[in-house]
């Protein structure tokens, strides 16, 4: 399941996305649009700027801004950094130690070919896609 920080990450990031210029937008105003606390986005921001997605500015006149197009983010690429491994089962999260019972395991390509849908399904998705209006 696709937690609250990962839905909160895509909203800022399309919220930056549609609000762009050449200035930074203050959290405060993508709070207030996006009805989410100020504190929780302050929590999403470090991540998203440690890994290059967005840049920011301290002080007056800062915020964040996005560093690339909206239609070089990939949704799978945030959830991702927000969210961990999308894998559905503990079994398949990367790192993990290998199960005794993977050998014999009837499920486990079953939970693989799941795990290959979503990631591909989120990454052939798009900061920019999201932005249509249907």
């Amino acid at each position: 399941m696709i937690s609250t920080r990962g839905r909160y990450a895509l909203r800022v990031m399309i919220d930056l996305a549609e609000n762009q210029s050449d200035g930074y937008i203050p959290m405060k105003e993508v709070a207030e649009r996006q009805e989410i606390s100020l504190k929780y986005i302050e929590k999403i921001m470090p991540v998203l700027a440690r890994n290059k997605l967005v840049e920011g500015l301290h002080g007056k006149g800062g915020g964040y801004r996005l560093v690339r197009k909206p239609e070089e983010y990939k949704v799978g690429e945030i959830l991702r950094l927000t969210e961990g491994d999308l894998a559905p089962v503990a079994c398949l999260r990367c790192g993990a130690k290998p199960c005794h019972r993977a050998h014999g395991c009837r499920t486990l390509p079953m939970w693989k070919r799941f795990h290959d849908i979503i990631n591909d399904y989120f990454d052939n998705i798009t900061i920019a896609d999201l932005m249509k209006k249907d």
